[in-house]
C-alpha cells in the first residue's frame, strides 16, 4: 500500500510517499480502505521533533491518527455486519491507504455525512465537544476563543454558540476574521493588531469585561497575554501549542483568583468519551448543526505540502488527506 512516512525529524520534506505491506486485521480488529486522512497542527510538530514527552515516536514512522473510510476487511471475532461499513476511528498511522482498528474503536458515520467531512471532525470534533464539557461552557458565559479560523477553532465557535454563550473570536486577517464572524461569532478580533487585548476586552462587554472561558489553542505569548483577560473564578484552558509551547501561565495567579486551569491532559480522553464525542460530533454535522471547515484536500503523496501549508498558516480551517 502507498503510505506517507517521516523518515527523520526535519522539515515537511522529511515526509515522503513510500510502499508498506498491507497491514492486518488482529482479532477483534479491522482493515480499513482509507478514504480520507485527517491532519492537525501537532503532526507537523512531532515531525520536526517537538515534543517528545508528549508524543514519542521514532522515524522512520507513518503519522496521523484519524481516518474516515471502508471496512474492507474482518478479523476474528467481528460480526459480518461491520464488512463494508462507512466509519470513522482513531488509528496509528493514518497517512497510508489502508489501517487497522480496533472494532470498539468505530464509529459509523450517518448516511448524510460525507468521508470528508466526517474526517475533518475525527479529531476537532471530539477535541471541542470534549474541551467545551470539560471547562462547562453554558448559556451565561462569555468564551473567548483564541486560533478560531482553525479546523478546531471554527468547531468551538459554532458549539459555544449552540450552547447560548457570546463567542468572541480571535484569528489574523481579514479572511479569517470574515469566516468566524459567518460561523456565528458575537464579535471578532483581529490578533495582528498591537492592542488587540484590549479589543478582545472591550468585545467581551459585561459590567467587568472579562472572559468566563478562554479557549487557547495558540499557546507562546498569545495565550499568555489572553490569561489576564479570563474573569475571576473562571476557566483557562491551553490545550494547544502551534507556536512551539503552551500558554506559560502562574498556577499561582491561578489559584489566587480562583481561576480552573485545564491543559493537554485534559483532552486525553478515555475510549468510552472517545466513542461518546465522536458520535456526537457526527450527529450534530448529521443534523446541520455543526459545519467542519476545509482549506484544502491534498493527495495522499503531497503530504509534506499538506504540512508546509498547515505551517505557513495560510489554510482557512483544515488540510485533509485523500486516499
Amino acid at each position: 500500500m502507498r503510505a506517507a512516512q517521516v523518515k527523520a525529524f526535519g522539515g515537511p520534506e522529511v515526509l515522503a510517499p513510500v510502499d508498506l505491506p498491507d497491514p492486518a486485521p488482529a482479532p477483534g480488529e479491522v482493515l480499513i480502505d482509507v478514504a480520507y486522512a485527517d491532519t492537525i497542527y501537532v503532526e507537523t510538530q512531532t515531525r520536526a521533533g517537538w515534543g517528545r514527552e508528549f508524543f514519542p515516536v521514532t522515524p522512520p514512522y507513518v503519522p496521523g491518527g484519524g481516518v474516515s473510510g471502508v471496512v474492507a476487511a474482518l478479523g476474528a471475532d467481528v460480526p459480518d455486519e461491520w464488512l463494508g461499513r462507512r466509519v470513522v476511528s482513531f488509528v496509528q498511522g493514518s497517512y497510508a491507504e489502508r489501517a487497522v482498528a480496533p472494532v470498539s474503536a468505530l464509529t459509523v458515520v450517518p448516511d448524510s455525512v460525507d468521508l470528508l467531512r466526517a474526517a475533518a471532525l475525527v479529531h476537532d470534533g471530539v477535541t471541542a465537544s470534549g474541551l467545551l464539557e470539560r471547562t462547562a461552557v453554558g448559556a451565561v458565559d462569555r468564551v473567548l476563543v483564541l486560533g478560531a479560523s482553525g479546523g478546531m477553532g471554527t468547531l468551538l465557535i459554532q458549539l459555544a454558540q449552540a450552547r447560548e454563550a457570546r463567542v468572541v473570536a480571535v484569528a489574523r486577517g481579514a479572511a479569517k476574521l470574515s469566516l468566524v464572524r459567518e460561523l456565528g461569532a458575537d464579535a471578532v478580533v483581529d490578533a495582528t493588531r498591537p492592542d488587540w487585548v484590549a479589543a478582545a476586552r472591550e468585545a467581551l462587554g459585561g459590567p467587568e469585561p472579562a472572559a468566563d472561558v478562554v479557549l487557547d489553542g495558540v499557546g507562546g505569548p498569545l495565550g499568555a497575554a489572553a490569561f489576564p483577560l479570563t474573569a475571576d473564578g473562571g476557566r483557562f484552558s491551553a490545550h494547544g501549542a502551534p507556536t512551539g509551547a503552551f500558554s506559560p501561565v502562574d498556577p499561582a495567579e491561578a489559584a489566587r483568583r480562583g481561576i480552573t486551569l485545564f491543559g493537554i491532559a485534559d483532552v486525553q480522553f478515555s475510549p468510552a468519551d472517545l466513542r461518546r464525542f465522536t458520535t456526537a460530533a457526527l450527529e450534530e454535522a448529521a443534523a446541520g448543526r455543526l459545519h467542519p471547515v476545509v482549506g484544502e484536500v491534498f493527495p495522499l503523496d503531497r503530504a509534506a505540502e499538506a504540512h508546509a501549508a498547515i505551517e505557513d498558516r495560510r489554510l482557512v480551517g483544515k488540510a485533509l488527506l485523500k486516499v
